[in-house]
Parts: C-alpha cells; sequence; structure tokens
C-alpha cells in the first residue's frame, strides 16, 4: 500500500497511491480537518483498508496535490542528526556543528535526536517559503522517514521493525544560519513549510530499508546520493533509543540522517535560492520535487 494524502475536486482525502498507473483509490474524505486523523487510523488497523479500497474511486495523479501523508503526529518529526559517516565529517568540518566537541571525532558515538515543528511538513510538490528577511542560508538534506505503525514504550532492537508501518521521503531543509546563531537546531529546521514528505507512505511489506538509495538534486545537479546500507545508527538502533525515552505512537515520524553533499559540504557552502528546484529520490519509496521561494 503507498498511503498518501491528497486534495482532490475541492476536499482532502486518504487515498493508495498506484505509481503504474498514475491513479489513486479515494479511500476516505477527511471531513473533519482538526479532527483525529483518519490516516492514522488506517496506520493504526483501526480502520480496514481493504474495505475501503474496494469501493473507492479512482483518480488520475494530475487532478491530484499531494499534502503530506501525516498531517499531525503526535509529537514533533523525530531526527536524526550526523547518521553517515561522510556527512558526520563534512558537517564538522563546515564550522556549523554546535553538536561537535572540540578536538573530538565528528562520528558520534551515540545516536543524535533532535526535532522539526510539526508546522514544517508540506507536500511533495509544494513550494518551499523562505522567510529571507530571517535566513540566506538555507540547505537541503536528503533523508529517509520512517514511520511508526504500533505504538511501543522501550521497544528492544529485534522487535523495532514490528513497530514499523512504513517508509517516506523527507528533505529535512534547514536555515543554517539560525542553527549556527542559537546553538541548537529547532529553529533552522522548523520554519514553516521546511520539511517536504512524501509524497505517500510505503507500507513496510514493500520495502527492503537496509539497501535503499538515496539521493538528492538540485536544479538537475546531484549533490547527494548513498545506500542506507551506511547508516551509522540502523533503523532498529534508532526506535530503541527513542523509545527508552518517549513512548512512540502510530503516525510518529522518524528522519533517519542525511549522506554527504549538503549545501555546507561544499567550498564555499552551495546554498540554495530563490528559483531552485531540489529533488530528492528514494529506491522504491517515491521522490519530492520542491521549488524555493
Amino acid at each position: 500500500m503507498r498511503l498518501a494524502r491528497v486534495e482532490f475536486d475541492g476536499g482532502t482525502w486518504i487515498a493508495d497511491a498506484d505509481p503504474e498507473s498514475q491513479t489513486l483509490t479515494l479511500l476516505l474524505q477527511v471531513t473533519v480537518p482538526n479532527g483525529p486523523d483518519p490516516a492514522v487510523a488506517l496506520i493504526a488497523g483501526e480502520l480496514d483498508a481493504n474495505a475501503l479500497r474496494e469501493v473507492g474511486a479512482q483518480v488520475p495523479f494530475s487532478q491530484a496535490r499531494f499534502m503530506p501523508p501525516i498531517l499531525r503526529p503526535s509529537k514533533n518529526v523525530i531526527c536524526v542528526g550526523k547518521n553517515y559517516r561522510a556527512h558526520a565529517e563534512e558537517f564538522t568540518r563546515s564550522g556549523y556543528d554546535s553538536s561537535a566537541a572540540p578536538g573530538g571525532d565528528s562520528v558520534p558515538s551515540s545516536v543524535i535526536i533532535f526535532s522539526k515543528a510539526a508546522c514544517s511538513l508540506t507536500g511533495a510538490h509544494d513550494d518551499v517559503p523562505v522567510p529571507w528577511q530571517i535566513t540566506s542560508e538555507v540547505d537541503y538534506e536528503a533523508e529517509l522517514g520512517v514511520v511508526i505503525g504500533k505504538a511501543g514504550r522501550h521497544i528492544a532492537p529485534a522487535d523495532a521493525y514490528a513497530h514499523v508501518w512504513g517508509y517516506t521521503v523527507i528533505n529535512d531543509v534547514t536555515a543554517r544560519d539560525l542553527q549556527a546563531k542559537h546553538r541548537q537546531w529547532l529553529l533552522g529546521k522548523s520554519i514553516d513549510g521546511f520539511c517536504p514528505i512524501g509524497p505517500w507512505i510505503v507500507s513496510a511489506d514493500q520495502v527492503a530499508p537496509e539497501n535503499l538509495q538515496v539521493s538528492c538534486w538540485v536544479n538537475g545537479e546531484r549533490r547527494q546520493h548513498a545506500s542506507t546500507e551506511h547508516l551509522i545508527f540502523d533503523i532498529p538502533s534508532i526506535i530503541a533509543t527513542v523509545s527508552a525515552s518517549m513512548t512512540l505512537e502510530p503516525g510518529d515520524i522518524i528522519a533517519t540522517g542525511t549522506p554527504a553533499g549538503v549545501g555546507i559540504g561544499f567550498e564555499p557552502p552551495r546554498f540554495l535560492s530563490t528559483g531552485d528546484v531540489v529533488k530528492v529520490s528514494i529506491s522504491d519509496i517515491g521522490t519530492l520535487e520542491n521549488r524555493i521561494v
């Protein structure tokens, strides 16, 4: 299943996407915008997706706008920092890494966790609005997103995959100057619209997450490319670490870290500008493509 949230014909719908035929099967309409999220209810198994699919109307991708598949996770988007060795090294060299210990190893010995506020979530093809009056150093970060399907606390690594519903694509857009100025990462990463996600969540039965190809292009130039097999801390380790502190709930989103090749990794840095188009793609999952405005 590819669980999507779309705007179609004046309404918002939860749908099952079929990239091969470029069609959506509408499963149910979101009639109470601020009520319980039906996408989370599907993920939690409270609704029968197969029964809904049997009676759902089909519409082409071209007639719909892809929204964030999850709009209101139970907590902020949970993010992992410096989880590819080459990126950890480029981040430390850049001078923007407030988490690096002076003279210490750039590669973390424990999982680094931070968050992006849910207000940063935006659709797979939406423009990314930059408040240029407060930032001039906007960067991109291609990441694999993990979506929790089964609640849990103190989840052992061996049990972690049983708590995963599926996977999605994330661009962890970041205002590097704010990240450096405030010496923490929340404000620079949580600007409204700074987290393109989607275009759907692919259910775990269709994805082998240990060897996915994560890539990013800026204006057609490939900047990032790596396999998830090179994660420093794998998905079970991340879930175990996070759930040791907090209960993970259905619909919670974890961004697993970005490969080398971000803007601050270049000399001089290559930040994004108005009109730039950033494409993030992960094999077997999907593609984001967003314009910076």
